[in-house]
């Protein structure tokens, strides 16, 4: 079996080397590579060094040099065909059938390289001739130098049909038409309707020209800008065996051994952009095709860098793109690799900001950009008004549909926790009170809080004395409500992963109750989906493990998780408020003990608003803390 160039390149830039190889040896990060000992000679310091971007290993010691095939065919010892097979699988790929034609097409792929580079030539003579005089002026204006204009590989297309097609008639209509170069008039017709002939002809005519190459620097492709009125403005080779849009950057070959050296990787809409960061000093820039960001171009980016900053325009197109390119990094996402957003001012693109303000504003945009998680919470947060219970509900749904769309566990599990303590903080926390004016005349609520003594003079209420922390578990309604949790938590361990941060946090007091909470923490650490009877499982014989059984028999509590009955939506919703509700405990315990402290040491009324607030927050959540941890036989 013959497999094409095209496919084992696919292959191998689906396969992480670094995880194929760890599944055999133990490796480190080191840096932008990982080490290890060699596997093919006896060593004691590490020398064989892995890298992800490039797709090979190389041992400094013994010279063993190969990428993810070799890794199969000399350290596995499998056939060539049997480690392509097995690659492939791993990767979800197909293995091509049985093919003989298919040496033949990795022959005429080697073709296309040759009929691009020549293209790539005709065009950039054109552009130095005296028919690229329009083009040379449209460079000059936009400020682009000969130097940049070398190095990106400008050329022009003569307004002409038949110009490249008779330069590179050497290499055949029908390879030229493949390549995408030409256009065949009579391929989109019926067979039976092709009476006569008709020639190709060029495809890119009265055109600024730009090369699209791949990683290694080939042409592949190229993208034309139209010099004078008409459409489209831009106008890109189709896709073609050496080219695919979904999958290819325009400017990898050269962002990558610049991201190399910066530990960045900018993405920004089109070509110009790219161009203008250039040739101001970002060489480490790219740009899709004209379609929004693809899977396939994002796992490309992390080869690069771990978390890629977007850089969009501030207008509506452009924040748009950005949502697109993050809804479709979610199923993606896994730990340590993510996206960043940098906002750039409204109406102005990057060559834009660099012409009127220069290097300096384009690094403070990059270093103001956002992590995922923040830009995903702004957008929800201002797309609609917050208004009603019910928009703010809508709120808390369109959250849940983004964490649910996280492939990773644990990536989904602190996502809906920062989800969670954005919402909170918003809807929850009450601003301070701030009195209209000071001391007993100042009238309103804060003035009632007030009262006289016996003299007439006005004193301020004394807050509560000795206010101090306490652990959850140390009152009956907290104790109640945590027995509650947890029981439910055994029912449904699939949402302890969800919470264990939280939990792990929690101050437990009851020794038991801990030592219960910290064995279902350590299975979710283990394995993200755990069984009811495997947690019972790993309980030693005990006090703990009796307070579980019993938890488990129990079924007294309003709480909802806690019902065998419970629909899953209802579930998990009010185990998270219960959960939040006691996490919530201590914190305002902490924020009531420094606030009378200060009261008590600064009889202000601004002191005794914050007191009297923080009691009022305490309140309200002792009275959610009785109603969740009330029985049901007294409801």
């Amino acid at each position: 079996m013959s497999l094409t160039p095209a496919f084992l390149d696919e292959l191998r830039m689906r396969t992480s080397l670094s995880t194929l190889i760890g599944r055999t040896i133990k490796v480190q990060k080191a840096g932008r590579e990982y080490k290890a000992c060699c596997p093919f000679h006896n060593e004691k310091t590490p020398s064989f060094t892995i890298n992800d971007e490039k797709g090979f290993y190389h041992c400094f010691g013994c010279g063993a040099h190969g990428d993810a095939i070799r890794w199969m065919t000399d350290q596995r010892g499998l056939p060539f065909m049997e480690a392509v097979k097995e690659l492939a699988q791993a990767a979800g790929m197909d293995v091509p059938a049985p093919d003989p034609r298919a040496a033949k097409r990795a022959e005429a792929a080697k073709g296309l390289h040759d009929a691009m580079a020549a293209a790539q030539d005709f065009f950039a003579a054109q552009l130095d001739a005296i028919e690229g005089a329009e083009a040379r002026a449209y460079l000059s204006k936009r400020g682009i130098s000969d130097a940049t204009r070398r190095t990106f590989g400008f050329g022009y297309s003569p307004d002409s049909r038949g110009r490249l097609r008779t330069a590179l008639k050497g290499f055949g209509d029908p390879m030229l038409v493949e390549a995408g170069l030409l256009i065949d008039p009579d391929a989109a017709e019926p067979v039976s309707d092709r009476a006569k002939k008709r020639d190709p002809y060029d495809r890119f005519r009265g055109r600024l020209m730009l090369p699209i190459r791949d990683i290694r620097g080939r042409t592949i492709a190229f993208g034309g800008r139209i010099l004078g009125q008409g459409e489209p403005k831009y106008l890109n080779s189709p896709d073609t065996p050496l080219f695919d849009k979904g999958r290819t950057l325009y400017n990898i070959d050269r962002a990558s051994p610049a991201s190399r050296q910066t530990g960045r990787v900018i993405v920004v809409e089109g070509y110009m952009d790219v161009i203008a960061l250039a040739q101001a000093g970002f060489g480490d820039a790219v740009a899709p095709l004209g379609t929004a960001l693809t899977e396939h171009q994002i796992e490309r980016l992390w080869k690069m860098v771990e978390v890629p900053i977007l850089c969009f325009d501030g207008d509506s197109a452009g924040q748009k793109a950005a949502i697109r390119a993050a809804t479709r990094a979610l199923p993606l996402l896994r730990p340590g690799h993510s996206l960043a957003f940098a906002t750039l001012p409204q109406g102005q693109d990057p060559d834009d900001l660099l012409r009127t303000s220069g290097p300096a504003a384009m690094d403070a945009v990059l270093d103001a950009a956002q992590p995922l998680v923040e830009r995903l919470w702004s957008h929800e947060q201002t797309i609609a008004p917050l208004d009603t219970p019910e928009q703010k509900a809508a709120l808390k749904q369109r959250l849940r549909v983004i964490t649910d769309a996280i492939a990773h566990p644990d990536v989904r599990a602190h996502y809906a926790h920062a989800f969670r303590e954005r919402y909170d903080a918003l809807f929850f926390a009450r601003p301070a009170f701030t009195p209209t004016a000071r001391g007993p005349g100042g009238g309103g609520n804060s003035a009632a809080r007030w009262q006289r003594d016996k003299r007439g003079n006005w004193k301020a209420p004394i807050g509560p004395a000795g206010y101090e922390v306490r652990a959850i578990g140390a009152s009956g309604m907290e104790q109640r409500l945590l027995r509650a949790i947890l029981a439910g938590l055994l029912r449904h361990p699939d949402q302890i992963a969800l919470h264990r941060e939280t939990l792990a946090g929690l101050p437990i007091g009851d020794p038991i109750l801990a030592r219960l909470a910290d064995s279902m923490i350590s299975a979710s650490l283990r394995k993200e989906t755990v069984e009811t009877q495997g947690l019972l499982t790993i309980l030693e014989p005990g006090e703990v493990y009796n307070m579980a059984k019993g938890m488990l028999r129990a079924d007294t509590f309003t709480l909802t998780p806690h019902k065998m009955t419970a629909d899953p939506d209802r579930l998990a919703r009010d185990l998270e408020e219960a959960i939040r509700v006691m996490a919530q405990g201590p914190e305002l315990e902490a924020a009531l003990a420094e606030a009378t402290r200060r009261f008590k040491s600064d009889v202000s009324e601004d002191n005794l608003v914050e007191q009297q607030r923080l009691l009022a927050l305490k309140a309200d959540h002792d009275r959610r803390l009785a109603e969740l941890a009330q029985p049901e036989d007294i409801v």
